[in-house]
């Protein structure tokens, strides 16, 4: 019984189909009919006569023109993100005392709202792992926006330390720690060259701790991370340096043509970056001293003259 009732189904949806498709304008002729998404109106493409006019639209009751117009008539929340504990899905009570036509509320209200904020503020985080999460992803939120790292990688960042949390990975660590590794973590997976000297100096915690948290977390959550490309480096030193294309294109030849010749190997990419920085601006004419570029890529003079050594000789440069 159940085969002939499917069967007479399908013959029905076939022959409906064939009706939308047989359908045609009253006035031309013609089949090359569109349904209006703003109105689910059904136009004549040809000559504009309007087909049909009863169809359902399921959009809003407003009408907008632009990008613009729509952001600011919609009503729906913000979208999910990973940055909050909650994902940004509670409802957060607004701290002016003023109703929905902008009048102020009254005494017993504002009272009244007052413990109700309080008491959202108390459910937002029924328990301690939220807390725990509430404080390492505003942690997270703080270093990334001093750094200028992208939302994108924040959401990363994010998901690595909600990992974390639900492996127990936090368990005898501190919560800014492991917050600070998974940033670096996030920076190094997606490809954002921060060194650990940077990270350090927005973070709470000491550059040791942040390393061999690093480690600690990307080993017991399997990330793969490549090594560290010292090109990547190139474009943010040299801006920060207000250096010339010409400089930043002969700096990033150099690191390619040593680091063939295996000079990267064991080095500092920052360092390295730098001191082939400090070769391209000597070749270019464009001197910048050492301690400029030292105090752009968080490194010593001493690690700039070596590596900048170990570069000359291997490309058979004169040293000046």
């Amino acid at each position: 019984m159940e085969r002939p009732t499917r069967q007479r189904e399908s013959e029905q949806d076939s022959t409906q189909a064939e009706k939308t498709d047989e359908r045609s304008c009253e006035e031309c002729g013609s089949t090359a009919l569109i349904t209006s998404g703003d109105q689910g109106e059904v136009v004549c493409e040809d000559c504009g006569l309007v087909v049909e006019d009863t169809n359902i639209d399921h959009g809003p009751e407003w009408r907008a023109f632009n990008a613009t117009e729509r952001d600011d008539k919609s009503r729906v929340g913000a979208p999910m993100t990973q940055t909050m504990h909650d994902k940004g899905l509670t409802t957060t009570i607004d701290w002016k005392n003023k109703d929905a036509y902008g009048r102020s509320l009254s005494s017993d209200k504002r009272k009244r709202m007052s413990r109700l904020r309080k008491w959202q503020e108390r459910i937002r985080t029924k328990d301690a792992g939220e807390r725990n999460l509430q404080f390492a992803l505003t942690e997270i939120d703080r270093m990334a926006a001093a750094m200028g790292i992208p939302q994108s990688v924040r959401e990363v960042a994010s998901v690595i330390y909600r990992r974390a949390l639900s492996e127990d990975l936090i368990r005898g660590r501190s919560i800014e720690g492991v917050a600070t590794g998974s940033l670096y973590a996030a920076c190094r997976q997606e490809g954002i060259p921060r060194s650990l000297e940077e990270v350090s100096d927005v973070s709470r915690v000491e550059q040791k701790e942040i390393a061999r948290t690093y480690r600690y977390v990307a080993h017991e959550l399997s990330l793969e991370m490549k090594p560290v490309d010292p090109v990547e480096y190139v474009p943010r030193f040299c801006s920060e340096l207000a250096a010339s294309e010409e400089v930043q294109a002969k700096a990033k030849d150099i690191i390619k043509t040593t680091a063939e010749k295996g000079l990267l190997s064991g080095k500092s990419p920052t360092g390295f970056a730098a001191a082939a920085i400090y070769a391209a601006s000597l070749l270019c004419n464009e001197k910048k001293t050492q301690r400029e570029v030292a105090d752009v890529a968080h490194v010593t003079e001493v690690t700039i003259r070596n590596r900048y050594q170990e570069q000359i000789e291997a490309m058979g440069l004169p040293s000046s």
